[in-house]
């Protein structure tokens, strides 16, 4: 079991979305979020002041998956969020030791489903 985490720009959340479908994934958390990497933010004036903005807006997914759905899982999120420019955003794929599904109590693999 993986849990995939997902950092990705706002406006490409449907492509992503739509992508994930595709690939038959349907379960996912979706956050928003503040930060910045490469990009480092930009500079804007306010009322002749100027100030630098460096965190900016991001959408975090959060996607726990059985191991024959990681791959499938990674290439829809690229094909949905990939635009080429700086700050397309990244993806980060962490072992999941261990998952319960609370109503059943089933826990493993079948919890994640």
């Amino acid at each position: 079991m993986k849990l995939i985490v997902a950092m990705i720009q706002p406006h490409k959340l449907p492509d992503v979305k739509k992508a994930l479908f595709e690939a038959e994934v349907h379960k996912m958390t979706v956050t928003n979020a503040l930060g910045c990497g490469q990009q480092r933010g930009y500079t804007e004036t306010y009322r002749g002041v100027e100030e630098e903005i460096n965190l900016l807006k991001k959408v975090r997914l959060e996607i726990a998956v059985n191991e024959e759905f990681v791959e499938p899982t990674l290439a829809a999120i690229i094909k949905g969020a990939r635009t080429g420019k700086i700050g397309d955003g990244k993806i980060f794929v962490l072992d999941l030791s261990k998952c319960i599904r609370i109503r059943t109590g089933e826990s493993g693999e079948a919890a994640v489903g």
